[in-house]
């Protein structure tokens, strides 16, 4: 019997010894695999997919702006509708835009929250496939829609239609100093883009006639291509068209802001008062740091008032702010009513200043050459405040809205460094 163990204990032990060593080797081995995948060589070459993601992603927009004249001028030549082709690839390259922008900006949180860089790595590779892909489908459907257009549809008859677009944007612009004029018993500082953008939408206005009266006079000698000079008319129209829309949402935003200013002033003024009964039924620690933050807020909105009606947008832009500080400063000692009717009452102002954050933002962001970040901070600001807008639940929409301010507050301090680093598109 013991001579029986003692062979077994001669062949457990070297087994055991094996398959330990090999348990611990392979533990070492994953060990190391993770730390590999967090390592900075790892943080490195994310970084760079991203990067790469970001720049497909460019093109990508660029490339659906680029689509969106070609629609234009295919729905004018086709009566007011352009061809299938070209609708559905802008629809794809639109939903795989915005989409990539919207994953684009998640990954650089997902990388700061220290996951696993190769796994941040291989979510950018994807967003490039499928950015890829949609250019892909915009270049064969351009491609396919030229032919036809070259062996159905003439210069000139091109370049009427563009032409008759021209007559149309400038009835719908109409005067645009005369809105200005109107702004003018406001701050200059409300309105003083809407006043270059009124400026520029004339000046594009008669740089499109000009090149699509150049455009009609090649198409009527046969030695002459007429497509650059129209693709630069029509580039111009829709510069003009987009300053006019600067413009006119711009006096839209004001005059409505200027309406609003004293329910705004009542609505906040109410808010502190219901801050105030709740702070009465609070542990003395946390009444007293309520107390602060609602001093705090009471004087700037006092100091506020003084200005107000010169700058409504700007005021109700800070009054929502101040309801954010203060809602943050209450944290959870409201009952789920009382969030409820604080939300009803702060996101009519909240919508506003985060509709003037967004369009502020469009404005910066109109002839300048700027970058995924950018980009994508303005797609989502567009998102969110879409969001605050269809949302039933007014303390969800009431998020989306303070989201949308903060991503439109980003999206224009990207804009403005781009354009004073020398990012200016050249309008030719």
């Amino acid at each position: 019997m013991t001579e029986q163990a003692d062979d077994l204990l001669r062949w457990v032990i070297p087994a055991a010894v094996v398959f330990g060593v090999t348990a611990l080797a392979v533990v070492a081995g994953l060990i190391a695999l993770r730390r590999s995948r967090r390592s900075p060589k790892a943080r490195t070459a994310a970084e760079a997919a991203r990067n790469d993601a970001g720049r497909a992603l460019v093109r990508l927009d660029d490339a659906v702006d680029d689509l969106d004249i070609e629609v234009s001028l295919s729905g004018a030549l086709y009566g007011g509708d352009a061809p299938t082709t070209l609708r559905r690839a802008r629809m794809t390259a639109q939903h795989v835009r915005d989409d990539g922008f919207e994953e684009y900006r998640r990954l650089a949180g997902r990388l700061e929250s220290g996951e696993e860089a190769a796994r941040v790595r291989r979510a950018a590779e994807a967003v490039t496939r499928r950015v890829e892909a949609a250019l892909r489908t915009v270049d064969g459907a351009r491609t396919a829609h030229a032919a036809w257009v070259t062996a159905h549809v003439s210069a000139a008859d091109q370049v009427r239609s563009a032409q008759a677009r021209l007559a149309e944007v400038r009835a719908a612009m109409g005067d645009p100093e005369a809105l200005i004029a109107q702004l003018a018993r406001f701050d200059e500082r409300e309105w003083k883009d809407a006043a270059a953008a009124a400026r520029a939408a004339v000046t594009e206005a008669d740089e499109a006639e000009e090149r699509l009266a150049e455009a009609s006079r090649s198409a009527a000698d046969p030695t002459r291509n007429a497509l650059a000079e129209l693709a630069a008319g029509e580039r111009a129209l829709r510069r003009a068209e987009a300053d006019a829309r600067t413009l006119e949402e711009t006096y839209r935003l004001i005059t409505q802001a200027s309406q609003a200013l004293s329910d705004e002033f009542d609505s906040a003024r109410a808010a502190l008062r219901a801050a105030t009964t709740i702070r009465a039924k609070l542990e003395p620690a946390d009444a007293e740091r309520l107390g602060d933050e609602i001093r705090a807020v009471a004087s700037s909105l006092d100091a506020l008032e003084a200005g107000a009606a010169r700058r409504p947008t700007h005021t109700i832009g800070e009054i929502a702010r101040l309801r954010d500080r203060l809602d943050r400063a209450l944290g959870d000692a409201r009952t789920a009513q009382q969030r409820l009717r604080g939300a009803r009452t702060a996101l009519p102002g909240t919508l506003a200043a985060a509709r003037n954050g967004v369009a502020l933002a469009e404005a910066a962001m109109s002839g300048v050459r700027t970058g995924a970040d950018a980009r994508a901070r303005l797609i989502s600001a567009q998102r969110d405040l879409a969001a605050a807008r269809q949302a039933q639940d007014p303390v969800e929409a009431l998020d989306a809205a303070r989201r949308a301010l903060r991503h439109a507050e980003d999206a224009q301090a990207l804009a403005q460094y781009a354009a004073n680093s020398g990012g200016a598109i050249d309008p030719a």
